[in-house]
């Protein structure tokens, strides 16, 4: 069985012939079969991937391949990929086939990745423990008693388990970076715009961003560095000069500065081998004579309600799509027009993606427009202007990436309010619209893995990916 570690160690092997893709894909199909009590990988792309192999093995021959080179890639099940299902992990979805690739897939496959299958997600993105699923949770491999994160916690996984080399997820509100958390790997959100969503079942458009989960900084920053970039399919995508993040990772960082949040770091609810682990970090970086300071910012209560507010907002429109009609399952119990829509509906969505389209329509009603939606988007100006204000002063902002470790399956089911406050430290990057990237720092008392989070000024990723690779050799 192949030890992959890096994609330059990967390449290295191809190169000398010490291994080849073909064998590598079939390895990992099988790893994947013997682990699918994880419920990882909703569906394989075995034939697809297999027929991918070959032709990269004959061009690595011919000395033509691409930067990624055989470099083996799960998608979360919200990513379109040509002539293969895509279903959100929903229902509604079920059995759909994409008529056309992500612009995130046709650039990595452009570049020799092969895709090996679908990862199961919370339905529609909207969750923090993926126990959303139509299909079921995914299974922590760390402790399998766990919740992996959501809402990709399935990509966490499948790079947590050696189950492919790269994943790609969406983050909205931190459905990277929190399950990245707690599977103890990489999760990268880039700044809002950075990376095309066409291709991405959206959930809230202003939003979601997809991004990549590795086993280290280096493979994110390269996978990063091929998806990102202006797209004509996506007119939110920004026309920025992407940096060779890649060959980023080695910039100086002397007379750099970290602000942490005080108001993060001293809240009643982090978990104490968190803050511990956060406090070691911190201390590691001013040894190397890195500036890290306290600031205070005021308005962490005000993150998590207005991130709910304005996604909900969005998810009411974008989900109106899937009526029966137009698209998605159709009730047979249906007999007329109005019955379609209301039943195709109600049988189609899960419980917490009908929570949230009710709370979207609610807010933007007549009525509570002003109160609720219009409000929120004041509070998001200000959230953005006070965070804006501390990286003036500072490179990048340091936060634990969640207030605790992997919680057991089920345990925060029943409670809504305490899922969404997994969210509290992660959706501030969303909100403003920053990149943001969370790594691993350690483990707490159950040896389950811990991750910190930093977040950089509009359109830095490639400082903030040299500062985690810093990071990143301390653990």
């Amino acid at each position: 069985m192949y030890s992959f570690k890096s994609i330059s160690s990967f390449h290295g092997d191809l190169k000398s012939g010490a291994v080849t893709c073909a064998q590598v894909v079939d390895e990992l199909l099988s790893s994947i079969e013997q682990k699918k009590s994880l419920n990882i990988f909703l569906e394989t792309f075995a034939a697809s991937a297999k027929q991918q192999a070959l032709q990269v093995d004959k061009k690595i021959k011919e000395g033509k391949e691409g930067r990624l080179a055989g470099v083996v890639i799960a998608l979360k099940d919200n990513i379109c990929y040509k002539d293969h299902r895509v279903s959100n992990s929903s229902k509604i979805l079920e059995n759909f086939t994409s008529l056309f690739s992500a612009t995130v897939v046709e650039r990595l496959l452009a570049e020799d990745a092969i895709i090996i299958g679908r990862t199961n997600c919370d339905e529609f993105a909207m969750g923090s423990s993926n126990e959303n699923s139509a299909f079921g949770p995914v299974l922590n491999p760390h402790n399998e008693k766990t919740v992996t994160g959501g809402s990709s916690g399935g990509s966490a996984a499948a790079v947590a388990a050696g189950l492919c080399h790269v994943a790609l997820g969406s983050d909205t509100g931190g459905s990277i970076r929190q399950p990245a958390s707690f599977c103890g790997v990489v999760g990268v959100k880039p700044h809002y715009g950075r990376v095309s969503r066409w291709g991405l079942l959206a959930y809230a458009s202003s939003f979601d961003q997809i991004g990549p989960l590795s086993k280290n900084v280096a493979d994110a920053a390269l996978v990063l560095e091929i998806m990102a970039g202006a797209d004509d399919y996506d007119s939110t995508a920004s026309q920025k000069p992407v940096p060779k993040y890649s060959g980023s990772l080695d910039i100086p960082l002397t007379g750099k500065k970290i602000a942490y949040l005080k108001d993060c770091m001293e809240s009643p609810g982090l978990n104490p081998d968190v803050k511990k682990r956060l406090h070691e970090t911190i201390d590691k970086l001013k040894a190397q004579g890195i500036t890290v300071e306290g600031v205070d910012f005021p308005y962490l209560d005000y993150l998590v309600p207005t991130y709910y507010v304005l996604t909900t907002a969005e998810a009411s429109s974008n989900l109106s799509r899937y009526d029966g009609v137009h698209f998605g399952y159709r009730s047979p119990n249906a007999t007329d027009l109005e019955s379609t829509y209301k039943k195709s509906r109600t049988e189609g969505f899960g419980k917490e993606v009908k929570r949230r389209i009710m709370l979207g329509t609610f807010v933007l009603s007549a009525g509570y427009y002003d109160a609720y939606y219009s409000k929120a988007q004041k509070v998001r100006r200000l959230l953005r202007d006070k965070t804006l204000e501390i990286l003036s002063k500072y490179d990048f902002i340091l936060t634990p990436s969640t207030p605790g470790t992997a919680f057991e399956i089920g345990k925060n089911s029943n409670d809504p309010i305490q899922m969404y406050l997994e969210d509290i430290f992660t959706v501030q990057a969303n909100i403003v619209g920053i990149p943001g990237i969370s790594i691993p720092v350690g483990t707490d008392s159950k040896n389950m893995p811990i991750g910190a989070q930093l977040m950089a000024r509009p359109f830095e990723e490639a400082e903030m990916l040299a500062m985690a690779g810093n990071m990143e050799r301390f653990f």
